[in-house]
């Protein structure tokens, strides 16, 4: 079993911009030595390192610019943000197995000065063959269709998609590390916003960020001997759902669904021993506004189409850094950093109680997610 057998004791990130100045592998290493400082630990501590099939930073330049010694363990995993908790659980899995004892994870990425994901570019592989012809070439368009459909078979309207953009940036407001830090928003104000693909408007699409997190693994029993008070990972799970495409699973017999977080959903409270009641916060993949409803519903904290009263009536918290709409998008990995700082008690809002915290991953892929704890 790998409930409980690893914990994150050290967290790193650089300042979140929309212009870093700096190269990637520079942010990577930013974020790095920060986490391995955060945690009481050096460099030659490190024995694997773990990161997205999308993250430029090649592991053995890493390695060699934080002063790595030997590594007994590399790993990335791919499908973009759904790989955010994923790589968690490829380094709880090193850390209970033996293969090795300090284990970062990391993504840095110039993802506003450099290449932006939210524009159109030559899509390679056979799914993309059946949508990008059509024109539905970026995220935003292939999310538009599962969000259109959401509206017309649950009665929902756009306003339940923007409140789940107000209240991420009511939490951003206070964040002195988010980008709209200072900067919150009304429901008039994202019924103004433009189009940017029917249904979305543009404050329901997360940000495009500059800058790099990383994250320390270790056993339990270690991370109880280090600088900071340990999260424990309680559960961390991986899932795909039957006839996946990325983005928009157009052949699905219930399109406005996200059955692999189903998947994830099951292991973690499988693995963890809770249930929803259980949580005290959830940090949840917010690239879009409408996944955080179908997350919600796909993990049990709901039944299908009642999410939006969950939200209206803030009866869990969600995303109490501002998420990826309101602090940054670093591909999730933030939001793991968040949920650290939640088990520590302390976050910007911090949430009242000494309960779990859920994160999950991006959602439309092939997707991931975690359960952390206190020791």
């Amino acid at each position: 079993m790998i409930a409980r057998a690893a914990a994150i004791a050290g967290i790193g990130a650089t300042e979140f911009s929309k212009d870093s100045g700096r190269s990637e592998l520079r942010l990577a290493v930013e974020a790095v030595r920060a986490a391995l400082d955060d945690a009481g630990l050096q460099p030659s501590d490190v024995d694997g390192l773990v990161t997205f099939m999308m993250d430029d930073n090649a592991e053995i330049a890493v390695a060699r610019e934080i002063g790595a010694g030997e590594l007994t363990f590399l790993s990335r995993i791919g499908y973009g943000g759904g790989a955010a908790c994923a790589v968690v659980q490829q380094a709880v899995l090193a850390v209970a197995t033996g293969i090795a004892r300090t284990v970062v994870c990391y993504r840095a990425l110039n993802e506003r000065s450099g290449r932006r994901f939210g524009q159109a570019t030559t899509a390679p592989g056979v799914d993309a063959s059946w949508h990008y012809p059509m024109g539905l070439a970026t995220p935003a368009a292939m999310v538009a269709m599962v969000a259109m459909r959401y509206l017309h078979d649950y009665g929902a309207t756009t306003d339940d998609f923007g409140r789940v953009t107000v209240a991420a940036r009511r939490y951003a407001a206070t964040n002195p590390a988010a980008w709209f830090y200072g900067r919150p928003i009304t429901l008039e104000e994202h019924r103004a916003s433009r189009w940017i693909a029917e249904p979305l408007r543009l404050l329901d699409c997360c940000q495009e960020s500059d800058g790099a997190v990383a994250l320390v693994v270790t056993s339990v029993a270690r991370a109880r001997d280090l600088r900071r008070p340990p999260a424990v990972i309680a559960a961390a799970a991986q899932g795909s759902g039957p006839d996946q495409f990325t983005m928009t699973s157009y052949y699905r017999d219930e399109m406005a669904a996200l059955p692999e977080m189903g998947v994830v959903g099951r292991q973690l409270w499988g693995q963890s021993g809770l249930t929803p009641r259980d949580v005290r916060a959830a940090v949840l993949y917010d690239h879009f506004t409408p996944y955080v409803l179908l997350q919600l519903e796909e993990l049990g904290f709901c039944g299908r189409g009642e999410a939006r009263h969950l939200i209206a009536e803030g009866r869990l918290p969600i995303n109490p850094n501002g998420g990826q709409l309101g602090e940054a998008y670093i591909h999730g990995m933030n939001g793991i950093a968040e949920a650290v700082r939640q088990i520590r008690g302390t976050a910007a809002n911090q949430v009242a109680g000494d309960g779990p915290v859920l994160v999950t991953a991006g959602t439309g892929v092939p997707t991931s997610g975690l359960i952390l704890s206190a020791a």
